[in-house]
């Protein structure tokens, strides 16, 4: 036979346990400025912040494929023997072209799955003060799911472009992509510093 547990405050060990003293059920305390499970979805960013975003990203990510390809429009265009059938460019030209590509990809992995997976922010969404949170604490959401996120929004878009413009008409302003992986681009604006999002 178990000993009853006294109520907190109960000088008597054997004192009865009121029916409503019983175990206590506590929420998921958050980290240091982060918001609590059950927080209020900070706002949700618009269309037009999260287009310009994107497009400063896609900038950004082109300019070593840029670099790589006018280095062989260059040669190109300054070799002597330029004539038809001897107007192929140095094989170096063709290594900097490569070379261009990859760096293209190393930015894309830098700043759209690492920076954003772990901060929530691309470049172009750091410059227009908008971040990509999950949908349960509201936090960043990792790079995996960040590459996952991008992958998703480039096969949905190849399908039919609705998916870009799906956050015009819907009430929480999320493409199907971001409705598949649960997830949002809110706006942070002045909350940055204060709020933790």
């Amino acid at each position: 036979m178990s000993t009853p547990i006294p109520p907190p405050g109960s000088n008597d060990p054997y004192a009865e346990r009121p029916q409503d003293w019983g175990p206590q059920l506590y929420e998921r305390q958050p980290l240091y400025g982060q918001p609590a499970h059950g927080s209020a979805l900070p706002p949700l960013a618009d269309w037009l912040p999260r287009v310009g975003a994107s497009l400063i990203d896609s900038v950004l990510q082109s300019i070593p494929m840029l670099v790589g390809y006018g280095i062989l429009l260059a040669n190109l265009a300054s070799r002597a023997e330029n004539e038809y059938p001897d107007d192929v460019p140095a094989v170096w030209a063709f290594v900097c072209l490569g070379i261009g590509f990859l760096g293209s990809i190393g930015v894309f992995v830098w700043n759209r799955v690492i920076r954003q997976g772990t901060t929530g922010q691309s470049v172009g969404k750091s410059v227009l003060k908008i971040r990509l949170v999950e949908g349960t604490y509201f936090q960043p959401v990792g790079p995996g799911m960040a590459f996952g996120r991008d992958l998703l929004g480039g096969i949905f878009n190849q399908a039919c472009y609705i998916d870009s413009l799906w956050p015009l008409w819907d009430e929480k302003k999320q493409t199907l992509h971001d409705k598949v992986l649960n997830t949002y681009v809110v706006s942070v604006g002045q909350q940055e510093r204060g709020a933790g999002y």
